[in-house]
């Protein structure tokens, strides 16, 4: 019997031919290039999957990793933050520099923790503590919250219209378009779209090392106020050291890098990126605000203007830079500082609410699911923005009053998320070592002490008792 042609010979069955056979042209020389968006169909519906690309690589890499720690912190350098590092350089000179760098580690180590809670538990702040302690603490904490970001938002838009009066536009304009494109930027954006333009924010701040460096302090006198603390019992001094400890590591900060970091989707086996970001942001930070102290202390106290009453005022240490232009250049940077601040305060205050009563939030839900959080949301921009155009508000004094109260309010946060981070059955391996508990509990007694020493300082000034100098 003789097999069919389509079986014979050593070529071996139709469709089974060795590729060495095949045609080599009807091969692409090259591989396809996987376009960044694909359609697919998931029980009958098409979705489009966006973003596939390879993940960035070197220097693109660690710039990748920069998100909420550095948003967080830099916001810190807001309107209240420049006042006070402001008055500190200009009252005090070079003498609380020390201040910072002890603040830097601690800085850190907080926010560190912050970030590693969020990892670790994928919840934020006030929903651990509701979770934990019950709705009698989370009440509690959403008080303190209130009222510490309460008073620093409307500071932000106080900051805002102060900005715009050094550019010679009205603060009845620019508080209200202000308040509008803060409110726009985030209802209709995406968390990732937002982080992206909060972080270019960030840029106004290197104006200040800068201005640091072209005061031509003296370096010596810098170094000396950076690594030898010298104490004064004067109310004055202590007051400025709770406002720097309020404006540093303040607690709106610590709420929004948990719980942006928890929006971010980060899973606590990818955890390791998000520490550097913690870092680096308290770092790039407290240069900025030493920069600020060291640029008000080589012109302003140096010239003899000790105590600073308006945004102008505070604009003089970046004459040495820019001359005339100064105003300008500072109105320029405040307004970035404001706004990175108007926009991260209300977010921070809506996420903690939202939290703590187990309400849906975050940037990336539409209206309808997130009508909690961007109802507090508006509220906070609305009332914020109306309380700052109530006229003659001393703007600097309100701005630096702010930070102070924040320093106060400072430590009842920390005692939460010092509890929250050692407990082993919500972190496991993520718990807090023991130099973290070490220079976390170092912080909060600092804190601490220095709120006490100034409550009684200002009770004994109020009794006509005066403190030695």
């Amino acid at each position: 019997m003789t097999r069919p042609a389509s079986i014979q010979g050593p070529q071996g069955p139709q469709g089974l031919e060795p590729l060495d056979a095949l045609d080599a042209k009807i091969l692409p020389t090259t591989p396809r290039t996987i376009r960044a968006g694909l359609r697919i169909n998931i029980r009958g519906r098409s979705v489009q999957l966006r973003g596939l690309r390879r993940s960035p690589t070197g220097l693109w890499r660690w710039l990748a990793i920069l998100g909420p720690g550095l948003i967080a912190t830099s916001a810190g350098n807001d309107a209240g933050g420049i006042a006070t590092y402001s008055q500190a350089g200009a009252k005090f000179g070079y003498e609380l520099i020390w201040v910072m760098v002890l603040l830097t580690l601690s800085f850190a180590v907080v926010q560190e923790m912050c970030a590693r809670l969020g990892a670790a538990t994928g919840r934020g702040l006030l929903d651990l503590i509701r979770e934990r302690y019950g709705i009698t603490w989370a009440l509690f904490a959403i008080v303190v919250i209130l009222i510490a970001n309460g008073g620093v938002t409307v500071s932000e838009f106080v900051g805002i219209g102060a900005a715009m009066e050094l550019m010679g536009v009205s603060k009845y304009v620019a508080i209200p378009l202000g308040a509008l494109l803060i409110w726009y930027l985030v209802i209709f954006g995406t968390y990732s779209n937002v982080e992206r333009i909060l972080l270019l924010m960030t840029l106004v701040f290197f104006a200040y090392p800068v201005a640091a460096y072209m005061a031509n302090p003296n370096w010596a006198e810098v170094a000396r106020g950076a690594f030898i603390p010298k104490f004064r019992t004067d109310p004055a001094y202590i007051f400025i050291v709770v406002g720097l400890l309020g404006t540093t590591i303040t607690p709106y900060i610590q709420i929004f890098q948990q719980s942006s970091l928890v929006e971010k989707g980060v899973a606590r086996r990818h955890y390791g990126p998000e520490r550097i970001d913690a870092y680096v942001g308290a770092i790039f930070s407290n240069l900025m605000s030493i920069s600020m102290i060291i640029a008000t202390a080589a012109t302003l106290y140096v010239a003899g203007q000790r105590d600073i009453s308006s945004a102008a005022d505070a604009a003089r240490a970046l004459e040495p830079v820019v001359g005339s232009a100064a105003k300008m250049l500072f109105g320029v940077g405040l307004l970035g500082a404001t706004l990175l601040a108007g926009a991260v305060l209300p977010l921070a205050t809506a996420y903690a609410v939202s939290e703590a009563f187990g309400a849906p939030k975050g940037v990336n839900l539409d209206f309808r699911r997130g009508k909690v959080f961007f109802s507090l949301f508006t509220a906070l921009i609305v009332i914020g923005a109306a309380l700052a155009l109530i006229p003659n508000v001393p703007v600097m004094k309100l701005l630096v009053g702010v930070q102070v109260l924040n320093g106060i309010l400072l430590p009842i946060i920390l005692v939460f998320i010092l509890l929250l981070i050692n407990d082993k059955h919500l972190t496991a391996d993520l718990k807090n070592t023991r130099r973290n508990n070490v220079l976390g509990v170092g912080t909060l007694i600092l804190i601490t002490t220095a709120v006490v020493v100034m409550l009684g300082s200002q009770l004994l000034d109020m009794l006509g008792v005066k403190m030695g100098q």
